[in-house]
């Protein structure tokens, strides 16, 4: 009998029956180590207590009511969001892509609210915003865009750490910029040091919104609360979603200055964004990073596995670079290997492939030593092992 689910994922041959901490076993009772924290979405890992039981306890309570009303937890996370990013206002909603999409909603009013009639948005090649049209339009990867042609075609496409190429843009309805702090979905690519910074001196000189996609690389995975704290600057609009609310579906909008004006009563709206349980459990995930100083956390293991993987495969001609920031990690491989995810399930360890040939690690911020060291380990030996099959059958 044929699945009744639509077969829009190439899904692995694995279910998985619960979870606990950096750990999800399948229901034969094996173990995987979650090298991907469900594409960073599970900082805090699998049943952490706080969140379960903050979910569990407001689940008891109220789960939803309409945003006629007013939501008191959902004010909470906003003045904590406010607090820790130094932006203003904040617009909820239940993904990134719907994140994204309130993002670039805004910026076309905006743009409109100046005269433009058709205003641009400036986007890098190699990103990901999003799978709803408007956001898969922004997105630079033809691959995804493939069969949903005509796409919004107001986005004007340059290469991601490029400042020059932004430079050169003179179109007068250009009113915002959007990319990725960090390109996930990309190939974990981390822009030269001044490159964001860049990007604010030119926004700022040119009138146009500095809007940040942090949905991937925010709330402390690059060691930090927000990968823009990297570099001394605020954006005008920032996005998140993932690892906000552990595994509750919960996105959010945030703005500051002129652009939290522009999105008023009737303009912009959601059902299910910012209702009690969501807010209840990202309020629970703030809670545990402060007090477990998990974005410190972050840095501190990231540093440490990317030197452990630096000392064993640097050198080795199979692999092309080793970048991270935080617990955000890619090893560029010289060939596509996609297979590795396979391998490594064997291995009980979940790891990712992205941009065909660049392993990518996101692995939870609650990661102790021993667990760093079982996917240092794991790991190595299937990169090396990889590439010695590869030089071997090559004739290298």
């Amino acid at each position: 009998m044929t699945s009744a689910v639509m077969p829009t994922y190439a899904r692995m041959q694995i279910s998985f029956s619960h979870g606990q901490g950096s750990w999800l076993f399948d229901d034969q009772g094996r173990r995987y180590l979650d090298a991907i924290s469900g594409i960073a979405v599970c900082n805090l890992g699998h049943a952490h207590p706080e969140v379960r039981d903050a979910i569990a306890d407001q689940a008891g309570k109220l789960i939803h009511t309409s945003n006629l009303y007013q939501i008191k937890l959902q004010e909470t996370l906003a003045s904590r969001l406010r607090t820790i990013s130094g932006l203003d206002s904040v617009f909820f909603c239940n993904s990134g892509a719907e994140a994204n999409e309130a993002a670039l909603k805004l910026a076309r009013k905006y743009g409109h609210d100046r005269g433009v009639e058709r205003p641009k948005v400036i986007v890098m090649e190699n990103s990901f915003h999003g799978r709803t049209l408007f956001t898969l339009s922004a997105t630079g990867n033809p691959k995804v865009q493939e069969g949903f042609e005509p796409l919004v075609d107001t986005f004007i496409r340059v290469p991601f750490d490029d400042l020059k190429s932004v430079e050169s843009l003179e179109d007068p309805d250009i009113v915002a910029i959007l990319l990725e702090p960090v390109q996930g979905e990309g190939g974990v690519r981390i822009p030269s040091k001044g490159y964001l910074t860049g990007i604010r001196n030119l926004a700022n000189s040119r009138g146009w919104l500095m809007m940040l996609d942090e949905v991937q690389c925010g709330m402390g995975r690059t060691g930090r609360w927000f990968a823009f704290q990297h570099e001394d600057l605020v954006p005008d609009v920032m996005t998140l979603a993932k690892a906000l609310g552990n595994g509750v579906p919960i996105g959010a909008c945030l703005t500051r200055n002129a652009a939290s004006h522009v999105l008023t009563a009737g303009k912009h709206g959601s059902t299910f964004g910012g209702n009690p349980l969501a807010c209840r459990a990202a309020i629970a995930v703030l809670d545990t990073m402060d007090r477990e100083q998990l974005v410190d956390a972050a840095e501190q293991s990231g540093s440490a596995l990317i030197d452990m993987l630096k000392n064993a495969l640097e050198g080795n001609p199979g692999v092309i670079d080793i970048r991270g920031i935080g617990l955000m990690i890619g090893i560029e491989l010289d060939r596509p290997c996609a297979q590795l995810v396979g391998k490594a399930l064997e291995q009980g360890l979940l790891i990712n492939v992205t941009a065909d040939r660049v392993i990518r690690l996101l692995p939870p911020m609650i990661l102790n030593q021993e667990e760093r060291d079982y996917l240092a380990n794991k790991l190595i030996q299937l990169i090396l092992e990889f590439t010695e099959d590869c030089r071997t059958s090559c004739g290298r």
